[in-house]
């Protein structure tokens, strides 16, 4: 049953009791279906990481310098170095057992909470979406401007992948963007990972080797690939969100009960005729409305008709047009961070040092991460078919012969997928 009010209301002032989603200048704050597993992985990777996908900022921030302040007192990536190195002993002795004991139990309980907050979210996450109240999709004041809109997912996670945290800031989210970039600054500094990276270069592998500092260095992986996921992943849901706004929006204002359907019984017309043409849910839709409301079309003669998606095949590669959210980076995200610590650790003791093998971990991981994802995927479609862009609204413009000329430029010049002049007379 949905639940909607003939007012536009402000979200603090719904008569909801959940929403998919809250718009506020620092960012968005969404909620959608994750998988629970994924969720607890980040959580042991990096404990925060987990609930800060969630959106769980104030949580996430407080697990992340738990682990910061715990590990680097206790020891504990040092430890974990010698260990995979084979210097048992040099391990034991590293160990600080008065931080240590501190650590286990917040670890244990990060991963715990991560996956259970999942779950929760999950659930209220379906209630939300039956209950299917509107949202606020623009919000600005004398500081900033927030508002729904696509964004290219492969854009945000090439940004991140430069640095981590500006793929966040792409997609308007403040808080998340300026924590991942404050600790990715930190992470680089203290681990002397740029200079590293000059010498890796300039073929000074020893040196390299030797400027490093052991504990920060195993923090880059991490929280690397997290950065990318994390942007990645919030585009995709994103630009879900928009469609979702902007068809709520078509159906409350564009769909009028006198609205006269084209068809051979319609009564004699005269000089009308109907321009029918289709969309993608783009900003670009509600400018070419607004631009022939403003050319004399009255709103009661424009019929927006939003499609259902039926649940479709999976999709390989997430757009800015079409998603599924899974996402195909699951895989290829968790095995890059795995090889590129493990590649990191061992470069400490092979000849071209961690920089290099940490890449080569890095590539590695997240190409056997993608290959994998896509053979789970392929038994979801076997026709392995191009993608092209899909009608997602189908416009009908009811007007005069004489403006019907007009009402078709403007459609073409807002990117309409097709136009069609349907005459019935």
């Amino acid at each position: 049953m949905n639940i909607n009010t003939s007012k536009n209301k402000q979200s603090t002032g719904s008569s909801s009791r959940r929403q998919i989603a809250y718009l506020g200048i620092l960012g968005t704050s969404q909620l959608h279906l994750r998988n629970p597993c994924v969720i607890a992985w980040w959580s042991a990777a990096f404990p925060g990481l987990g609930h800060i996908l969630l959106a769980k900022y104030l949580r996430g921030f407080v697990l992340f310098i738990w682990e910061v302040v715990i590990n680097l007192n206790a020891h504990i990536n040092l430890a974990i170095l010698y260990t995979f190195t084979g210097r048992y002993q040099l391990a034991k002795e590293v160990l600080d057992t008065r931080w240590l004991l501190l650590y286990n139990a917040v670890y244990i309980f990060a991963i715990w909470d991560s996956y259970r907050t999942t779950v929760d979210v999950n659930n209220n996450y379906v209630l939300a979406a039956r209950e299917d109240a509107e949202i606020q999709s623009f919000r600005i004041n004398s500081l900033e401007i927030n508002y729904l809109d696509k964004r290219q997912p492969w854009v945000a996670a090439f940004w991140s992948l430069l640095m981590p945290g500006v793929g966040q800031l792409y997609l308007h989210r403040l808080v998340n963007a300026l924590f991942t970039l404050g600790w990715w600054i930190a992470i680089l500094y203290y681990s002397k990972a740029l200079p590293a990276i000059h010498l890796t270069f300039l073929g000074e592998f020893e040196q390299a080797k030797n400027i490093l500092d052991e504990h920060w260095t195993l923090n880059i992986s991490s929280v690397y690939l997290f950065g990318m996921y994390d942007a990645y992943v919030n585009t995709v849901e994103n630009n879900k969100l928009f469609d979702w706004e902007q068809a709520k929006f078509l159906k409350k204002h564009y769909q009028y009960d006198g609205f006269c359907i084209p068809g051979n019984t319609n009564p004699a017309r005269g000089d009308k005729v109907y321009i029918v043409s289709t969309f993608e849910h783009t900003i670009y839709l509600e400018k070419a409305i607004t631009a022939i409301q403003m050319n004399g079309i009255t709103k009661e003669a424009i019929l927006a008709v939003p499609m259902d998606k039926r649940n479709e095949k999976r999709k390989f590669f997430d757009t800015i047009h079409q998603s599924d959210g899974l996402s195909l980076i699951d895989l290829a995200t968790i095995f890059g961070t795995i090889l590129m610590l493990f590649g990191t650790i061992y470069g400490f003791v092979l000849k071209l040092g961690p920089i290099f093998w940490g890449l080569v971990g890095l590539v590695a991981g997240f190409a056997i991460g993608l290959i994998i994802k896509l053979l789970l995927l392929r038994k979801y479609n076997d026709n392995r078919q191009n993608y092209k862009k899909a009608t997602e609204v189908v416009l009908i413009i009811d007007c005069s012969e004489d403006k019907s000329e007009m009402v078709k430029d403007t459609l073409w010049n807002h990117h309409a997928l097709g136009v069609s002049k349907l005459d019935l007379n």
